[in-house]
This record gives structure tokens, C-alpha cells and sequence, in this order.
């Protein structure tokens, strides 16, 4: 009989002990009795009746799920590859589990499909440019598609776009002739600025008495600097003319009146 009383009890104390299950902080149980779904264990020290309850633990934080390379097609047919990153959260623990057999590859799936389309949607120059508003549209797409789920999809990041290699040659001929174009415009602009300060300065020497003179006195001290120069200088109308009056007069200095 004593045997029997500790069989007994050994039994229950076995049952009781299988039964205890713990629930980790970032964690909720889905628990099940009799295949029903009967609520939800929260973090601690949680009973499970054996035979009888069944229970699914479901991790309640944030996930980062990486979405492969897909092959798609822009707007103007261009072939290129993306993938990104996507990042969710399951909010509805339930729901994770009755509505959705696999939650992680459902959203995994659910995310290739409408990055293809979404991506399909602009030019490649779109793309290139715009990975935030092509992002934010997948995102809102896949997160009404999730909420059924109890999923929630906090972000989508564009990680990486691969184009065909005669493509990246065009792109790159593109911004160099770009840059020429750029440069050229700076270069005439530079020009026109100097034609104008050039018109600016012939202006002021012509009106100015002297002026010319003084420039080209300043002209011959530059030049004469540096000894290895030659200088064909050529001497003004109005030195001659000076030089002239000399030779006519045979003075240096203008007679005085008497």
C-alpha cells in the first residue's frame, strides 16, 4: 500500500513539474485546450496541463528579416537587381499563430513579391533616386497585408541596387559628359565676366589723360624683372612727335618768353 501511495504521488509530482512551463520577458504563450485556443500566457511561471493544454511560444520582438535579391523590370524596361531589409513586429501573439502557418516566411514572401511590383512601378532614374519613397510605399503595402497577421512592419530599407554592366557604363558617360557640360558653362561664364571688366578697364584708359601711358610704363617694369626677356617695344605717336619738335628747335626745353 505504501508502494503504491508513492507511485501515486510520484506521478502527480512528475505531472505538476512537466506542466510548469516559463515564459521569458519578450515572449507571450499562445496556449490550447483540447486543440481550442484558450488565451494567452504572459511572461513567468505558467501551467500546462499535459495531455490535455498545448501551447506555442511566440518571441514578441522587433525582427530583421533580409529580402534576397529579386529581379525586376523599371518602368522603361530596365533589368535590375534590389533587395532590403525589412524590420516587423509581431503585435497580435494569437493571431501569428491561428491565422498563419509560417509568420516569418509569409512576410518573407509577401515582401519579395511587392518589391518586384512597387520597383516595377518607376523609371530606373526614379529608383536611383528615390529608395525612401519606394521604400515607404512597400512598407505601407506590406504592413495592411500583414495586419490580419497581428504583424506590424515598422521599416523597409532598400539595401542595394545592381544594374547590368553596360548600363553602369552609360550612367557613367552620362554624368561625365554632365560634368563637361558643366564645366564648359563655367568656363564661358568665367570669359564673359572678363570681356566685361576687359571692355570696363579699355574704357577708363581711353578717357583717362595718361592713363594708356602709365599702363604701358607699368607693362615694361613687370617685364623687366626677369632678365631673360626680350622686349620689342614699341614707342608711342606722340614721343616721336616730341623727339621731332627737339630736332627741329635744337632744345631740350621750351624757350622762355622774353
Amino acid at each position: 500500500m505504501a508502494i503504491a501511495i508513492s507511485v501515486i504521488i510520484s506521478f502527480v509530482v512528475l505531472i505538476i513539474i512537466s506542466s510548469m512551463k516559463v515564459v521569458k520577458e519578450y515572449e507571450k504563450g499562445v496556449k490550447f485546450t483540447l486543440g481550442k485556443y484558450t488565451g494567452l500566457m504572459h511572461p513567468g511561471l505558467r501551467l500546462v496541463v499535459p495531455l490535455l493544454q498545448a501551447w506555442e511560444r511566440v518571441d514578441m520582438r522587433v525582427k530583421a528579416v533580409d529580402v534576397p535579391s529579386q529581379e525586376c523590370i523599371s518602368k522603361d524596361n530596365v533589368s535590375i537587381k534590389v533587395n532590403a531589409v525589412l524590420y516587423y513586429k509581431v503585435e497580435k501573439a494569437e493571431k501569428v499563430i491561428i491565422e498563419v502557418e509560417d509568420f516569418m516566411y509569409a512576410v518573407s514572401q509577401l515582401a519579395q513579391t511587392t518589391m518586384r511590383n512597387i520597383v516595377g512601378e518607376f523609371e530606373l532614374d526614379e529608383i536611383l533616386q528615390k529608395r525612401d519613397k519606394i521604400a515607404t510605399k512597400i512598407r505601407e503595402i506590406v504592413d495592411k497585408d500583414t495586419d490580419p497577421w497581428g504583424i506590424d512592419v515598422g521599416k523597409i530599407e532598400i539595401k542595394d541596387i545592381e544594374l547590368p554592366q553596360d548600363m553602369k557604363r552609360v550612367i557613367s558617360k552620362e554624368a561625365e559628359a554632365e560634368r563637361e557640360k558643366r564645366a564648359v558653362i563655367v568656363k564661358a561664364q568665367g570669359e564673359v565676366i572678363a570681356a566685361d571688366n576687359l571692355s570696363k578697364a579699355a574704357k577708363t584708359l581711353a578717357l583717362g589723360p595718361g592713363a594708356l601711358h602709365l599702363r604701358t610704363l607699368q607693362s615694361i617694369n613687370d617685364l623687366s624683372s626677369d632678365q631673360s626677356n626680350t622686349v620689342v617695344f614699341a614707342i608711342p605717336l606722340e614721343v616721336l612727335r616730341a623727339f621731332e619738335g627737339i630736332a627741329k628747335t635744337g632744345n631740350i626745353l621750351p624757350k622762355k618768353k622774353e
